[in-house]
C-alpha cells in the first residue's frame, strides 16, 4: 500500500524521543552475581557493555511515559495535539487493561484520542510505525500519531539463568507521527513464522497456563526463557532478504540507504549483515553497548540516539529492520524528513 494519503503529505516521523531507568548493570557485576566471567562473550559477541534495569518501583507505563514526554517536547507539541496513541509492548504494565490507557491517563490525552497497546514481540515498534503511516494515509481526520516501544523484560528475567540475564533490558522509545510535504515513511514489508513460537517467551500467566501456586514454587515458566534455540540463518538469510524486498519496493538500491537501524540483540549478527549487503558498519547505529537489549523499544531507542548524535541529514534514507519471538520480523524503508509543526 503506498504510504501517500493525500497529495500535499507524507506520512513522516516528526520528533523522537526515548528514556531508560537510572540504574547501571555492568558486566562486572553480572560476573560477580553469576559467579563466572561473562565479559568477552556478551562485550565482544553481542557488543552489550552495560544494560539499565528498572528498580523495584519502576514499570512500564514509567518508562513509557518519560520517553513519550521527551519526543513530545522535541516536536514543540503538547496532550492536546495527539490524535491517536499506539504503544507496541510485550512487558506490559497489566494483562488488562492496556498499558496505552495508563499512558494516556498519564499524559492527559483529549477523550477524543484513542489509545491501544499492539504485541509483535521485538518487532513491534516496526508494525506501530507502518501501521501509524497508514492510519495517516487512510484517515484524513488524523493528523499527529504518538507511537511508544516500552520493554521491561527484566521483571521476567531469572537473574540466575546466565542466556537471559545478560542480554535484556529495560527501556522506551517514542515518535511522533504526523505529515510532511517531502516524502518521509514510504514501505514496509513483514514476514512471521509460528512454527517458531515456543522458541522463546513468558509462558505463564495468561489464558494458557494461570499462575498458580505450584508455578511460582517452580519458577520457571512464568521467567524469560529460551526453549529452543533460533536457526542462525532467521536473521543472517532473513535480514538481507527482507530489506532487498523492502528496496525493491521504493526503487532504491542497497548503497542509497544512508542509516540502518537493526534490533540490537546481536553485534556479531549486524556485523555479518552488514558485509553481506556489502555496507559499511559506520552507517549501522548500535546502542546495546550501553543500553543491552530493549526488545520492541531498541529501535526507536536507536534512532532517538542518531539523531542526537547528529547522524542523519534531511532527505536521508533510513532502514528499520526488527526481529524477534513469535517469530516476527518486519522492515520500514523511511526519509528523515522532520518538520517544525505548530501546535
Amino acid at each position: 500500500m503506498s504510504m501517500r494519503p493525500r497529495r500535499d503529505s507524507w506520512p513522516t516521523i516528526l520528533a523522537t524521543g526515548s528514556h531508560v531507568p537510572p540504574r547501571v548493570v555492568t558486566n562486572a557485576e553480572l560476573s560477580a552475581s553469576l559467579g563466572e566471567d561473562i565479559d568477552a562473550f556478551v562485550s565482544e559477541t553481542l557488543g552489550i557493555r552495560e544494560r539499565r534495569w528498572c528498580a523495584d518501583d519502576e514499570s512500564a507505563a514509567d518508562l513509557a511515559e518519560a520517553a513519550a514526554r521527551n519526543a513530545l517536547d522535541a516536536a514543540g507539541l503538547g496532550p492536546a495535539d495527539v490524535d491517536l496513541l499506539v504503544v507496541s509492548t510485550d512487558t506490559p504494565e497489566y494483562v488488562s487493561p492496556a498499558t496505552a490507557s495508563v499512558l494516556h491517563g498519564r499524559l492527559g490525552l483529549p477523550y477524543t484520542t484513542g489509545a491501544f497497546d499492539l504485541n509483535a514481540a521485538c518487532a513491534g515498534f516496526v508494525v506501530a510505525l507502518d501501521l501509524a503511516a497508514k492510519y495517516l494515509a487512510a484517515d484524513p481526520r488524523l493528523d499527529r500519531i504518538l507511537v511508544v516501544a516500552v520493554y521491561a523484560m527484566t521483571k521476567y528475567v531469572d537473574r540466575s539463568d546466565k542466556k537471559t540475564v545478560t542480554i535484556f533490558a529495560d527501556g522506551a522509545g517514542a515518535v511522533v507521527v504526523g505529515r510532511s510535504a517531502e516524502p518521509g515513511i514510504l514501505a514496509s514489508e513483514f514476514r512471521s513464522d509460528g512454527s517458531l513460537s515456543g522458541g522463546l517467551g513468558v509462558f505463564a500467566g495468561a489464558t494458557a497456563e494461570p499462575v498458580t501456586e505450584a508455578m511460582l514454587r517452580e519458577g520457571g515458566r512464568n521467567r524469560l526463557r529460551f526453549v529452543t534455540k533460533y536457526p542462525a540463518e532467521v536473521n543472517l538469510e532473513g535480514w538481507p532478504a527482507i530489506v532487498r524486498d523492502l528496496l525493491d519496493q521504493v526503487g532504491a538500491e542497497v548503497p542509497d540507504v544512508d542509516l540502518w537501524l537493526w534490533t540490537q540483540v546481536n553485534l556479531s549478527t549486524i556485523r555479518l549483515v552488514m558485509e553481506t549487503l556489502g555496507e559499511p558498519m559506520e552507517k549501522a547505529h548500535t546502542v546495546m553497548g550501553k543500553w543491552g537489549y530493549t526488545g520492541s523499544a531498541c529501535l526507536p531507542m536507536a534512532l532517538d540516539d542518531a539523531v542526537r548524535a547528529g547522524k542523519l541529514s534531511p532527505g536521508d534514507l533510513v532502514v528499520f529492520t526488527g526481529s524477534g519471538a513469535g517469530l516476527a520480523m518486519g522492515a520500514v524503508a523511511m526519509h528523515w524528513n522532520p518538520v517544525e509543526v505548530a501546535p
